[in-house]
């Protein structure tokens, strides 16, 4: 018998186009209905409501029953995790500069990863908190220095309630697009929370991108030096790609 956990099962549930899509459809952390599901996979709802039984019998996807609908979200952090390092290896084929879409452009540039901010912008703000000495990269995860502690609690952050959640704290998250790590775990989950409160990004009312705000562009500045303007301008166009599934 084989001790170590067999990682077949999980490619074969993700390896299917419709299950991809309904994962990649969850990966802006809100919880979706069979239907909406049904349209972000491109099948019917029967074939939706099969997808999601399985996914929900591996734990990939949780369900949340409201009255008499049903809502799904990916099961955890670890999921959405997984699926973002998976994207790292998926074949990404360069889009025709006549073929590329203003909201792939958008994508790349502000995304949510499940519960925290990603893209240009997550990689950005965290390239800026370890240029001020807020963070130290340490293996799979960043230490928090007194000065980040401090600057966390001036957001209204506790760092030391979010270190006794039952997730990690400050992971590195590795980017898909922008190939380097961005803020995740329950701090960069506080984190993001803290800037969609105060106005700074707003989401998209659908799909994973995130605007961010004339307020929160003086904010970055001020805060982190960080210009966002800057940071998406600069992006080439040779970088901006698209995957045959979106993840």
């Amino acid at each position: 018998m084989v001790a170590e956990p067999s990682t077949a099962i999980a490619a074969a549930l993700i390896g299917v186009p419709a299950r991809a899509n309904i994962l990649g459809a969850l990966m802006d952390g809100r919880a979706l209905t069979a239907s909406e599901l049904a349209y972000h996979a491109g099948v019917s709802p029967q074939t939706t409501s099969s997808h999601l039984a399985k996914l929900a019998e591996a734990k990939l996807v949780a369900v949340e029953k409201q009255g008499r609908h049903r809502y799904y979200r990916l099961a955890g952090a670890a999921v959405a995790e997984a699926l973002e390092l998976l994207a790292l290896i998926v074949p990404q084929q360069p889009v025709p500069p006549r073929r590329r879409s203003r909201e792939v452009e958008e994508t790349r540039a502000a995304r949510f990863c499940y519960d925290h901010l990603a893209g240009a912008l997550g990689t950005g703000l965290t390239d800026a908190m370890q240029a001020r000495g807020l963070l130290v990269p340490a293996a799979r995860d960043f230490e928090v220095t007194a000065a980040g502690e401090a600057f966390f609690r001036d957001l209204g952050l506790e760092p030391e309630s979010l270190r006794r959640l039952r997730r990690a704290f400050a992971r590195q998250c590795l980017d898909w697009s922008e190939r380097r790590p961005h803020l995740a775990g329950s701090l960069g989950a506080g984190f993001a929370q803290v800037v969609l409160e105060r106005r700074w990004v707003r989401r998209a009312k659908e799909g994973r991108r995130v605007f961010v705000t004339p307020e929160g562009q003086a904010a970055f500045r001020d805060l982190l030096d960080f210009d966002f303007a800057a940071r998406s301008a600069g992006l080439q166009p040779a970088q901006k790609i698209e995957s045959g599934v979106q993840i």
